[in-house]
């Protein structure tokens, strides 16, 4: 569930950071991609090492 609360939250961090740059609508679209599997990543990574709760 983390992976994919990261893939939200990386998609909308990579809009928000084309945005502020100034960028184009492929510029949004590449940022949001790369920030989503970053943040999709990292998600994954947590449930790994976040014990799930009792």
């Amino acid at each position: 569930m983390l992976n994919l609360v990261g893939f939200g939250l990386g998609i909308l961090l990579g809009l928000w950071t084309a945005y502020k740059r100034g960028g184009s609508a492929l510029d949004l679209l590449h940022y949001a991609t790369i920030f989503g599997l970053i943040g999709f990543v990292v998600g994954a990574f947590a449930m790994l090492v976040i014990p799930a709760p009792a």
